[in-house]
């Protein structure tokens, strides 16, 4: 049996590279402390966000229409962050580097200790950042 052992990473295409790199730089740069980096694939630019444990690369779309999340694909990507402190300190954070992200708050109905914030790229696709969960850690350490 193979193992999967995270995500390597993601791409995301984006109707205006250089208004996305704006915003992705206050998401992942200034609030989530990761690393850039650009390269040229097939002469089209590419803008990658990573992490010790993935990347997230945004890249031209080839065509434009409205982002869907109640269609087939991508409905939301979500970041996990150590502690309901750290969801609570990013969207403080996002929200004073000006994107409006929700604030910080406990969302029982998915689970007792799940705390979340919310927000959109330029794009309309939805983000969000949520803490480990106690049944995340579990299900990590008892596999």
């Amino acid at each position: 049996m193979i193992e999967v052992t995270g995500i390597d990473h993601l791409y995301i295409a984006v109707s205006d590279l250089a208004r996305a790199e704006t915003f992705y730089d206050r998401v992942f740069l200034e609030t989530l402390g990761f690393r850039k980096n650009r390269f040229t694939i097939g002469n089209e630019p590419h803008v990658q966000y990573f992490n010790r444990h993935f990347g997230y690369v945004i890249r031209p779309a080839r065509s434009v229409r409205p982002f869907d999340a109640y269609t087939p694909g991508l409905h939301h990507f979500c970041l996990r962050v150590d502690s309901v402190d750290d969801v609570v300190h990013a969207a403080e954070r996002l929200r004073a580097l000006g994107i409006d992200a929700s604030p910080a708050a406990n969302y029982p109905e998915y689970a007792t200790d799940y705390w979340a914030t919310f927000f959109v790229d330029p794009d309309g696709v939805r983000l969000e950042i949520t803490n480990y969960r106690q049944e995340r850690r579990e299900r990590h350490d008892r596999w």
